[in-house]
């Protein structure tokens, strides 16, 4: 298992690994034949118990989607979205021109960040999930608070880009909508272990009590 122990894995990291056995017997038939193809799986966030990590396994359309959860032990090999940035594509569509394309204006924020989604998880596994029409889906990690102003910046610069993109802010507490933070709304929706919440500031915590 190359796994770091200082490094815990975190939401979007894709793992490989998980047995087809492990997975429960009424999951779908696609679910089995994804992870008998070798695909990996995405972590997501949920509460698990100690030694597990929650992921989702990714089958041929936008509908299959499976929620489970393997143990850390069987973890052969994780990639980071941040693993991804500088990974030079095999195919030509427009969510991966794109990301060509913003690559500096991302380095320039000073943040560490990634490619998540359909271009993270086919830029990583090599298996073929985009299509033209596909979203640009990128994580930045945002352990200090980014400012509304400077968000709103941010996405002004997404609208000459290829195609669309939706990056998420990855905040201490858990995951908010880069459009939605730049947007106007008093709350926004904070993505967290414990299920979405509402709050005011995605960086307080008092902000995500019930």
């Amino acid at each position: 298992m190359v796994m770091n122990v200082y490094q815990p894995v975190q939401p979007h990291d894709l793992l490989w690994g998980l047995p087809a056995a492990a997975l429960p017997s009424d999951a779908p038939a696609w679910a089995f034949e994804a992870i008998r193809l070798g695909q990996p799986v995405v972590v997501r966030r949920a509460r698990v118990a100690a030694g597990l990590v929650a992921v989702g396994v990714r089958g041929g359309s936008r509908d299959q989607r499976y929620a489970t959860h393997m143990k850390l032990d069987d973890v052969e090999r994780r990639v980071r979205p941040e693993e991804l940035v500088a990974m030079t594509p095999d195919t030509d569509w427009p969510a991966l021109r794109a990301l060509q394309q913003i690559r500096p204006m991302m380095d320039a924020l000073g943040l560490a960040w990634g490619v998540a989604g359909g271009a993270g998880f086919e830029l990583a596994s090599g298996v073929p999930v985009l299509h033209a029409d596909s979203d640009l889906d990128l994580i930045v990690h945002a352990p200090e608070v980014f400012d509304r102003q400077r968000a709103a910046r941010l996405v002004e610069q997404f609208a000459s880009a290829e195609c669309r993109i939706d990056l998420q802010l990855q905040t201490p507490l858990g995951g908010v909508a880069l459009r939605e933070w730049a947007g106007s709304s008093r709350q926004v929706l904070l993505k967290t272990a414990d299920g979405p919440q509402l709050v005011e500031n995605p960086w307080l915590a008092q902000a995500c009590a019930a």
